[in-house]
């Protein structure tokens, strides 16, 4: 290296920066640069290689970015460039970042079993309840008798969405009494607080299906003002500081929570949105910001600072554009429609207890099993052999209920503008509520040569040789075509709000595209043929086929194409599909581990209700669900090494064994982990002591609000480091069909702002921290104690948030109506 022949005996007419910069493309490239008009990707950059001659120019510029290198990829630009930005000597301010302390780490455990208790009464209702049920149909005569009132009362409190909701605002009102706007320690009291209520919202189930429906009336419970007309289909946030103006629409999957740690410190702060306003799909909102009546912000953004009345903005972070992607919306706000709101709760409620519907065959299947059995030790005996049936019925009757509610809710369809208390706005709301529903219930469904098959059965056009994962989409409105790519977590044709209306539109992925994470194709939008959107970014309204796009709003990107063994990606022979097949029915496994948690979670609440009785059994359920969580997390993790070993660095085609095997132990963390240890575990010192068994190297006194580590060997989180929620540690990418897998690091004191994704080979540096919302991309490094924020990553002069002065308060008169 440099590349033979790259070089010759002439003489290089290049000095001072330029002549420095074209030793960094030798060094990234391999290649000799004579010129200063020299391009950049003409002489085979890419985008990992516009990363890796960054992450070397920072070392002199530490304010440069990839941006840059696209925006200017000329030699002479560049040098340009650099010489207008302060040197490496006036950038950068160190800081040393605490610990969290042992003590704040102790009292976080003791509070999850105070957590787990909670959610363990709700397990005893339901165990009461199917003996109950059981005793009065003679099948299980000597089991402990229950009062009826007792479990009326059970069910309201725990089960009912009125209770649940009740419980966790009063809650989420006694932990945070006398919370302010500010600023505090990470590990300090308030932060504990704050992490307590989150976590007992999570444990009570608070916002399920059922409760959808009536999420305003959970986000008055906690303290926030909400004002008349106003559509909110996310979550409000536990403080309680939040005000909606009347009539302002916030679709689903935004980030209202306003807080987030940035080092050592928390920041709080309200969140306003005005009169009319509008909020796009998975945007973040940060602390103390106002966004004015009648602003619109687009699907995907990170709003830092205040938007002033009648602004359109887009982008992370958030920056005024021209006009909005929105389609001109109608001008009068539709009927009321009350009768609606019934409608929307009633299906709720159906859509919660789908699962459960789902349960009753293998149920009654085990009843009639049980009923010859004389004790409980029998019944349990039967209940464990029922597993494997009782899973592959239960699946298999999910699988079939939301095939056909799919189908038939998108009966009647049409692109256009709807009220959303209407027919068709209940239609859509309904189908996505149940394909996200799906996307966790039916996961070994999800990345599998299956997948597919499915999306046409619910309604989408799918061609062939499709790979998709936990896609998320209307289908009726949804065409994707041969060889496309839709990485995890995608969105595709989902549903816009804006005033009172809703609005749908197709959405199409062309030949072999590829649609990175998270990636969203949004109604009317598509992914040209042979086209690429990369991770966390949204595709363009217009593009031309073959062309790649990054961030938010998306951002032309160069990108040489890269050649790959079609037997491997795209045209794998049949002896391939069949080994692949056999292997993705290993995931089915995990579900049956998960089940037969369950059983034994049912068997030690009878046990105890039989010993202890029913108090007793009460306030012992935390142990119970703990010692299940426990189990949970070292069957995970025995199933990781057992399946796939230790993984390094390297690169595996899509058809190879490695990458089958791999989504095996995906299926057991998602599946397994998931749902009995790792959702409540996020922020707690148990998370990382499950994380360092599945290879990840985790320092002391680390706050990781994640477990989204896809392959944890290649992640290494230093002393005192902070990882957001909703963060993913990506070391591996899918692009052209070839799984590439690289470290990922976090050095002492990192910190990684909520929803924010770093790529592989990537590090942020010691002290760094990169905002919310922010995508790190492959091969960057941060340098130490800097600031970053955007997607992708730029210098961010900012802090935790910047008010306009001239930004308005959100106007919410008549809110308490």
């Amino acid at each position: 290296w440099p590349l033979p022949g790259a070089a010759d005996d002439e003489p290089s007419a290049l000095t001072g920066t330029a002549a420095w910069l074209a030793s960094s493309w030798a060094a990234v490239l391999g290649t000799d640069v004579r010129s200063e008009d020299a391009d950049f990707f003409d002489h085979g950059g890419g985008s990992l290689s516009s990363a890796q001659l960054v992450s070397i120019v920072r070392k002199r510029y530490p304010t440069v970015t990839v941006a840059d290198i696209h925006a200017h990829p000329r030699l002479g630009a560049q040098a340009e460039l650099l010489e207008t930005m302060v040197p490496a000597e006036g950038s950068g301010v160190g800081r040393t970042v605490r610990r969290i302390p042992r003590l704040s780490q102790l009292v976080q455990t003791l509070v999850s079993v105070v957590l787990l208790t909670v959610k363990g009464l709700q397990w005893l209702v339901a165990f009461a309840t199917l003996t109950e049920l059981g005793r009065l149909a003679g099948l299980v005569p000597w089991s402990v008798p229950v009062s009826w009132w007792a479990l009326a009362v059970g069910w309201l409190a725990f089960i009912t969405p009125l209770g649940r909701m009740g419980l966790s605002a009063l809650a989420a009102r006694l932990l945070l009494a006398g919370l302010k706007p500010g600023t505090y320690p990470r590990g300090g009291a308030v932060q504990t607080r704050l992490w307590a209520a989150e976590r007992f919202a999570d444990a009570m189930g608070a916002i399920t299906m059922a409760g959808a429906p009536w999420i305003v009336y959970y986000a008055k419970l906690l303290g926030a003002s909400i004002g008349p007309g106003v559509d909110l289909h996310s979550v409000p946030p536990v403080t309680g500081m939040l005000s909606i103006g009347a009539g302002a629409s916030i679709e689903p999957e935004v980030d209202l929570s306003g807080y987030w740690i940035d080092g050592d410190m928390v920041h709080v702060g309200p969140v306003h949105i005005g009169r009319d306003a509008v909020v796009g799909a998975r945007s973040t909102i940060g602390p103390d910001v106002h966004i004015g009546r009648e602003a619109v912000v687009e699907a995907g953004s990170t709003v830092l600072r205040s938007v002033r009345p009648g602004r359109v903005v887009a982008g992370s972070p958030a920056e005024r554009v021209d006009r909005p992607s929105h389609a001109t919306w109608p001008v009068e706000r539709p009927p009321n429609a009350p009768a609606w709101v019934a409608v929307y709760g009633l299906s709720g409620v159906f859509l919660s207890v789908l699962p459960f519907l789902a349960l009753l065959p293998g149920v009654a299947l085990v009843g009639g099993a049980v009923a010859g059995a004389g004790s409980g030790t029998q019944a349990a005996a039967t209940a464990y052999a029922a597993v494997p049936v009782v899973t592959l019925l239960g699946l298999a009757t999910l699988a079939l209920l939301t095939i056909v509610l799919v189908r038939l809710l998108g009966l009647g369809l049409r692109e256009g503008f709807y009220p959303v208390r209407s027919r068709v706005g209940w239609q859509v709301w309904a189908t996505e509520r149940l394909l996200d529903q799906a996307r966790t219930l039916l996961f070994p469904i999800y990345a599998s040569l299956v997948t597919p098959t499915w999306l046409r059965a619910l309604g989408a056009r799918v061609g062939r040789d499709v790979e998709a994962s936990t896609v998320l989409l209307l289908p009726s409105m949804t065409t994707v075509a041969d060889g496309a790519f839709l990485a995890d977590d995608t969105m595709v044709a989902g549903y816009e709000l804006a005033h009172g209306w809703v609005r749908i539109a197709p959405a199409k992925i062309g030949k072999r595209a590829f649609l990175g994470n998270s990636g969203m194709a949004a109604p009317g939008r598509r992914v040209p043929k042979h086209g690429l959107v990369a991770v966390l970014s949204a595709a363009p309204q217009k593009s031309k086929a073959g062309s790649s796009w990054l961030g938010s709003p998306p951002v032309r990107l160069r990108r040489p194409p890269q050649g790959s063994d079609d037997e491997r990606t795209f045209a794998p022979p049949l002896r391939l599909k069949v080994v692949r097949g056999l292997v993705e029915l290993c995931r089915i496994a995990p579900v049956m581990v998960t089940v037969a948690i369950a059983v034994t979670v049912l068997v030690a609440l009878g046990w105890l209700t039989s010993t202890v009785g029913l108090l007793g059994a009460a306030l012992l359920g935390g142990v119970v669900l703990a010692a299940a969580g426990a189990v949970a997390a070292a069957v995970t993790t025995l199933a990781k090494w057992t399946v796939v070993g230790r993984i390094g660095a390297v690169e595996h085609p899509l058809w190879s064994p490695f990458v089958w095997r791999n989504e095996v132990v995906d299926t057991f963390v998602e599946m397994v982990a998931g749902p009995w240890f790792a959702w409540t575990a996020t922020g707690t010192p148990a998370i990382n002591v499950w994380l360092r068994t599945l290879g990840a190297r985790i320092g002391h006194g680390v706050w990781c609000e994640t477990y989204w580590l896809p392959e944890a060997d290649l992640v290494t989180l230093g002393d005192g480091v902070t990882v957001n929620r909703g963060c993913v540690l990506q070391t591996h990418l899918f692009h052209d069909r070839i799984m590439s897998m690289d470290t990922v690091t976090l050095e002492d004191g990192a910190t990684l702002g909520p929803n924010g994704v770093i790529l592989p080979a990537a590090t942020i540096g010691n002290g760094a921290t990169v905002g919310p919302g922010s995508l790190v991309l492959r091969g960057e490094a941060v340098p130490d104690g800097t600031r970053w924020t955007g997607n992708p990553i730029a210098p961010w002069a900012g802090g935790a948030s910047q008010v306009d002065p001239q930004a308005q308060p959100a106007d919410t008169a008549g809110s308490l109506t």
